[in-house]
């Protein structure tokens, strides 16, 4: 059963047509009757899953959102985006091209998420952050301020937050400055005590 409809209104963005869309029935904090954003088409919204899409938020092109992914605010999803499972994505953050966003990911402030991007898990992406290339950013990394991750680098599983363009050396500095990482690496063999104590002098200014 579906469980929403287009309406009439309408906005132009980007020389397509998008429409607002209203709840056909009660779903997650939903109520029957409520407006939500805009999209394209339905192929832009999923009918399954509390998914929704609210306030000014606009999903067009081929992107969809589905599962219990919430779009609020201004955000924008758009051209092949992929928006699933938990996802949160509001303010002015926009997700675009190849990009996939899954997991309890939350976008926010004008952060932007494109070209072939990952980003999930427990990850975050604020600020006037920048996610793109083929970056993946996953389990509890947070992606900050002015930070631009780009290329191949991936970037998870450690907890570290990176607030400036990602830089190996500093990052590297951030885990090992994490307790359990250093305690486990430290002491293993002279050539990666050696490697440590280069990238914490590379690092101490």
């Amino acid at each position: 059963m579906k469980k929403y409809e287009l309406t009439q209104n309408s906005i132009e963005i980007d020389n397509r047509t998008l429409y607002q869309i209203r709840a056909f029935k009660d779903f997650g904090s939903v109520k029957k009757g409520d407006l939500g954003g805009y999209i394209e088409s339905e192929k832009n919204l999923s009918h399954d899953g509390n998914c929704w899409i609210s306030g000014n938020a606009r999903v067009y092109g081929n992107a969809l959102v589905s599962g219990n992914a919430q779009v609020f605010d201004n955000a924008r999803i758009h051209e092949n985006a992929q928006v699933c499972e938990n996802t949160r994505v509001s303010e002015d953050a926009e997700i675009s091209g190849n990009a996939q966003v899954s997991g309890n990911v939350q976008v926010s402030g004008n952060a932007l998420v494109y070209d072939n991007a990952k980003v999930y898990g427990n990850a975050s992406v604020s600020g006037d952050a920048q996610v793109y290339d083929n970056a993946w950013v996953y389990g509890n990394t947070h992606i900050f301020k002015n930070a631009h991750v780009y290329g191949n680098a991936h970037l998870g599983n450690v907890p570290v937050n990176f607030d400036c363009d990602f830089d190996p050396y500093k990052t590297l500095k951030e885990i090992l400055n994490c307790p359990e990482i250093f305690f486990v690496l430290s002491g293993l063999n002279k050539n990666l005590d050696k490697l440590i104590s280069t990238i914490l002098t590379k690092t101490s200014t």
